[in-house]
Parts: structure tokens; sequence; C-alpha cells
């Protein structure tokens, strides 16, 4: 794998999360979580890029991709949290839009799980 930049963030906050992912993650994880998360909420039905594919299986979903942006929502450094949380917030804002609470769902899953 190998690193890709965070569309939209500044090229600081990209740096901040490339070293994230060198030290804590995984290469090109960030990018390719924002890239599935975007493509679970606006329900595009597509292939997985190669480079995506290797985060990314059938036994699993898309449903690791959310939670991985929170996890490194919260190991960033505060400036470049709030980049990236500005993407995950509009993402966020389309899936509640579109969905609706399963009220039958595990309450100690994230509340992305819990939407239907």
């Amino acid at each position: 794998m190998r690193y890709r930049d965070v569309p939209g963030p500044s090229g600081a906050a990209n740096a901040a999360v490339r070293v994230l992912e060198r030290d804590r993650l995984a290469p090109g994880i960030v990018s390719v979580a924002l890239s599935v998360w975007s493509a679970r909420v606006h329900g595009t039905e597509r292939r997985w890029k190669r480079w995506e594919a290797e985060f990314t299986c059938p036994c699993c979903g898309e449903g690791w991709s959310r939670g991985k942006l929170q996890q490194t929502l919260f190991m960033l450094p505060p400036r470049a949290a709030a980049e990236l949380r500005s993407l995950v917030d509009h993402l966020d804002e389309v899936l509640i839009g579109r969905t609706h609470h399963e009220p039958v769902a595990d309450p100690e899953l994230g509340w992305w799980h819990r939407r239907c």
C-alpha cells in the first residue's frame, strides 16, 4: 500500500495524516476509509478499486470505514482533525438524511451501524 492524499484537506493536514498513518495506522488507510464511507453514504454500487479492496472485504463490508475515520479524528492534531471532520460531518449528514434509526440494533455499536 502507498500513501494517498485525502482529497480536500490542506497540505498540512495531509502531512499530519501521513505521519499518523506511518506511526500508528497503515499507509493510505484514511483516504481509502473516506472513499469507502462516501460510497456507502451515497449508495454507490461500484467495484472496489484495487487499493481500496486491500482494506474492504465481502465479510466486513463498508462498516469499518466510518470507525476508522472516527479513530483517525481522535488521533490527529486539532487543526488537521477539524479539516477532516468537516468532510466526515458532511457525509454523516447525507447518511442521516437518507436513513433512519434501527431501533433493534445493538446499542454498543457506533451510531452509523444503527442506521438503515
